[in-house]
């Protein structure tokens, strides 16, 4: 070997000695691919022999990337084994690496990309080279409670701790999710104004309205504000992640408070509903509603009406209006009344039919029987069906010549088929006035006018005991009072009863007949003093004296409750004061 040969070769030893210098074992070496095989790749990383990196330490993506000549970063466990070989893993080397990065994240507080592999208590963990665990208080502004949809889905989280010496890691996507948020409340609030048109995003939904985001900021769309029409529950208009324009109708820069509305977008259908609308028009719509006073039918979106019960049917029987109509049914209807200031729609449905009281003059005469059933009973009356959905009225006054009505159903039950009178027709108010007691002959004409006069004695079964008189019954339709006063004792007694029995026969005078007012007084008293002697002398007063004169007032009863009186008290009263001594 020549002397230039030795010298080139001790140049080599020098570099090559060199290069094993700086090769550190326990340190991350840069190696360049050199041969790839079906299981192995070898790397040369500068020292005299290649390593050997397995293929399982590649994922399945980067092993079909891997190419001879590709630069490789490993970690150098050993330079040499016993069999020559350098001892290099990349698997070591991706780890330190990770460890590395995540520290310096976690110092620098940069988001870094994560995805969530798995649930478990407390939280999720999120894949990032490294397994880190995501606390459930973390994972967003509001607390999320099915965590096992987030599963598989990649989000940027901050790292908030590493430690490597134990392998735990713990990050927060609340952190970034409420960076993100602060940029966009600080890009809104510069130029947020009433009246202004946002994009929000629905948040969270209540019984009374819907939350939104609207860039950072969170808005409430109250129930009131979703829709011109009814809206039962917001759930019905929206739902949780809908992305929805909004009308900012006030917002408060002291408390932050923004109210919205969805409704405002559009024109408000009451401005000009009296011309869509107009009375006596015949619409049809759809029934939102039923109550005990009616229905509600919606005409358009945002414009509803009122049926009232009354204006149902003709032939209205008093049942609730949901066993006629249900809630979804389409209706037809007349406009019967506008208010455009209250917002109130009255409507109408048995108007779409032909009224039966424009002939109803030359259907019924007045003094003509008819044959009706008792629709309802009331205090001042009842109603009874004529057929054709007209109804007429037997007034209370109406029921009976002689009893004292105290109530129609003492007489009449709903339901029940009945003959009357027809008295009075008023096609205008669509009333008819009806007469049960017309169907019989006035019982005073014939039973008490020109049969009975004041001087009469007259025998009859007591019927009714009260605390101001006693009732007899004169005639089958006839009863007459006795008063307190004129029961034959002085003073008068206080309690009737101990004198009187019910069905006792009694014998009484006639003293008072009342045809105005149809009532009879009675007296027990014995012979008349002699300075009212002279009042019946010559005979009974006239009927045409006796109305002129002031009538007693008296109650008859309301049905025969036969009984009698004690007759011995008037044989008593006539005993001579000597007849006991």
């Amino acid at each position: 070997m020549t002397q230039e040969e030795q010298e080139e070769r001790s140049r080599e030893d020098a570099l090559y000695g060199t290069t094993f210098k700086s090769l550190q074992e326990g340190s991350i070496v840069e190696g360049k691919i050199t041969a790839v095989q079906s299981e192995v790749v070898l790397v040369d990383i500068g020292y005299k022999s290649e390593g050997v990196v397995p293929r399982g330490e590649f994922t399945p993506e980067d092993w079909g990337k891997v190419v001879v000549g590709d630069k490789i970063s490993v970690y150098l466990e050993e330079l040499e084994d016993a069999d020559g070989n350098s001892c290099i893993s990349k698997e070591k080397a991706d780890s330190i690496k990770i460890w590395q990065n995540l520290d310096a994240v976690c110092k620098s507080g940069e988001p870094i990309e994560g995805k969530i592999v798995s649930k478990i208590k407390g939280g999720v963990i999120v894949d990032m080279g490294v397994k880190a665990f995501l606390p459930g208080s973390q994972v967003d502004i509001r607390p999320i409670r099915d965590l096992d949809g987030l599963i598989g889905k990649t989000f940027l989280v901050k790292v908030i701790k590493v430690d490597q010496r134990q392998g735990n890691v713990i990050v927060s996507r609340r952190l970034v999710l409420e960076e993100i948020r602060d940029k966009k409340r600080k890009l809104t609030l510069a130029s947020l104004q009433d009246g202004q048109i946002v994009p929000g995003v629905v948040k969270n939904i209540t019984d009374y309205g819907v939350f939104m985001d609207i860039g950072g900021i969170d808005g409430l769309l109250h129930i009131t504000d979703m829709s011109w029409g009814r809206v039962g529950h917001p759930s019905e208009v929206f739902s949780v992640g809908e992305k929805v324009e909004v009308l900012i109708l006030k917002y408060d820069k002291e408390t932050g408070r923004v109210s919205l509305g969805y409704k405002q977008k559009t024109s408000d259908p009451w401005s000009n509903v009296d011309m869509l609308f107009p009375s006596g028009a015949r619409v049809s719509g759809k029934v939102m509603g039923t109550t005990d006073y009616g229905i509600f039918v919606e005409l358009v979106p945002g414009v509803e009406g009122l049926v009232h019960v009354s204006d149902m049917s003709r032939s209205y029987e008093g049942k609730h209006p949901s066993k006629s109509v249900s809630v979804g049914q389409a209706v037809q209807a007349v406009v019967l009344n506008v208010d455009k200031k209250s917002r109130k729609l009255s409507l109408g449905m048995k108007q779409i039919e032909p009224s039966p009281w424009e002939l109803i003059e030359h259907r019924y005469a007045i003094g003509e029987k008819i044959t009706g059933i008792v629709r309802s009973v009331a205090d001042f009356g009842l109603f009874v069906g004529m057929g054709d959905g007209i109804d007429g009225l037997i007034h209370v006054s109406d029921i009976s010549w002689t009893r004292t009505v105290r109530h129609p159903s003492e007489f009449f039950k709903k339901g029940q088929t009945i003959d009357a009178v027809i008295l009075k027709i008023d096609r205008e108010k669509e009333r008819i006035s009806l007469g049960y007691k017309q169907l019989f002959a006035d019982p005073w004409e014939e039973e008490v006018i020109g049969k009975y006069k004041i001087g009469d004695k007259v025998t009859g079964k007591v019927t009714k005991i009260t605390n101001f008189g006693v009732f007899l019954e004169i005639t089958e339709n006839m009863d007459g009072l006795i008063h307190i006063t004129q029961v034959g004792m002085e003073p008068p007694p206080t309690q009737l009863e101990d004198l009187f029995q019910l069905g006792m026969e009694v014998s009484a005078e006639i003293v008072r007949i009342d045809r105005a007012e149809r009532k009879i007084a009675l007296s027990m008293n014995k012979a008349q003093k002699k300075g009212e002697a002279g009042e019946s002398e010559g005979g009974a007063k006239s009927l045409k004296e006796e109305e002129t004169s002031q009538p007693m007032r008296m109650d008859l009863p309301d049905r025969p409750d036969l009984f009698k009186t004690n007759i011995q008290l008037k044989n008593k009263k006539e005993k001579s004061p000597t007849s006991d001594s």
